[in-house]
């Protein structure tokens, strides 16, 4: 897998700085962690999924994080540190649906959230109440497809993180059959059929030319919020992020500090960033510097630096806490951040709203995720960049409807 220059200095030493985007093959999905090689975050999916397949994209750290006799709550960021980050309402986006797309399934995945929701005094989302619904991606409540604990992980970071940042959002888990890019889109369409106006996908995968049918199939679907995480691997095109249709979601490492909005945001030295070679320009970035002569991810970012992580629980494949990361994380958070701002005009295009009320974000100007042709496709700065877009939520007036 392809991994940020830290993690390459660690294994083969300082001339591999030069060599950014290096295939390397760490064992047992680990990444090297910079100060000491040790192996920190574990990629719960393949980094190298075959042609017309996508990935999982989160990160769990493997340091202990389990709640203490003294301190009853998890390690890593809960839901009152993300809605102070981001300046996120209390309330809001009661009854609005986020829906979820993986693929596999996880057999506790309700079970999980209940737990979740109730150590940090979250309102109930269950199926009983009828806040919480899983179906097959036919829309199905069975037959499910099979359990992987891989994907389990992945659902479980994204269903909490919806949590964390929309309490009141219901939510609506889509489960595909394996994980091809055909499934996610299906299951993709199967939520929007089923009415949900905001939907999350925490994977991606290589370009192969298939991307403007895809497009058309899956994707292009007006007054619906589509987000997509922009991959963890640093500059690199990652799908269906270089969809011209969806919010491509790239990453920051997240820090409190003494600062007035008391909070501090870096690039993500790993986060996604890259240019389509297929999809053509959208017309929302025509008037930006993206050094692209086609599609440029990300638009907008939040946290996923797995090192400055969130908590979560999960149960299949993971013993319960952890701190979990990755452009994973952040996909939900914004789909979430969508849901409290309001319902998208019914013809809109809402990846275009950041761009009208750029003045809504937190603009993140430090940090890179590596070395690339053209400086901001790599490197934060003032106004657009590769690693972060546009910035991260300050509130929710980005991410609103002008009408």
């Amino acid at each position: 897998m392809r991994i940020a220059r830290r993690g390459l200095a660690a294994m083969v030493g300082a001339a591999a700085l030069l060599v950014v985007g290096a295939a390397v093959d760490l064992p047992s999905g680990a990444v090297a962690d910079a100060a000491s090689g040790a192996a920190a975050p574990v990629r719960l999916c393949s980094a190298r999924p075959k042609p017309g397949f996508a990935s999982c994209l989160a990160l769990r750290q493997t340091r202990p994080v389990k709640p203490s006799a003294t301190d009853p709550l998890p390690s890593g960021f809960g839901p009152a540190d993300l809605r102070a980050a981001y300046k996120l309402p209390a309330s809001g986006g009661s009854g609005r649906t986020v829906a979820i797309i993986d693929a596999q399934d996880h057999p506790n995945a309700e079970s999980d959230l209940a737990t979740y929701r109730s150590i940090y005094g979250l309102p109930e989302c269950s199926t009983a109440n009828g806040c919480f619904k899983k179906v097959n991606q036919q829309g199905k409540a069975s037959p499910l497809p099979p359990a992987d604990p891989s994907w389990a992980g992945e659902i479980a970071l994204d269903i909490e993180m919806v949590s964390a940042a929309c309490p009141k959002c219901h939510i609506m888990l889509v489960e595909a059959s394996q994980p091809s890019i055909e499934d996610l889109g299906a299951a993709v369409n199967t939520a929007v059929s089923l009415g949900a106006k905001f939907v999350s996908n925490s994977y991606g995968g290589y370009e192969d030319g298939s991307e403007p049918s895809y497009d058309s199939k899956y994707f292009d679907h007006p007054g619906v919020v589509i987000t997509a995480s922009s991959g963890d691997d640093g500059f690199g095109a990652s799908y269906p992020a270089t969809s011209a249709h969806v919010t491509a979601v790239g990453g920051t490492s997240l820090h409190k500090d003494s600062s007035a909005r008391g909070w501090s945001e870096t690039a993500w030295d790993s986060a996604g960033s890259g240019c389509s070679k297929y999809v053509g320009k959208p017309s929302f970035q025509s008037h930006i510097a993206t050094g692209c002569d086609k599609r440029a991810e990300a638009d907008v970012s939040a946290v996923a630096d797995p090192n400055t992580g969130v908590a979560v629980y999960s149960t299949y494949g993971d013993s319960g806490w952890g701190v979990y990361g990755g452009t994973s994380a952040a996909a939900p958070i914004i789909a979430a951040v969508y849901a409290l701002a309001g319902p998208p005009g019914t013809s809109d295009a809402p990846g275009t709203y950041p761009y009208a009320a750029s003045s809504g974000l937190n603009d993140v100007t430090s940090g890179s995720n590596g070395n690339c042709p053209v400086h901001e496709q790599c490197t934060a700065g003032p106004g657009w960049d590769g690693p972060t877009g546009l910035g991260t939520p300050n509130g929710t007036k980005a991410f609103k409807s002008a009408a």
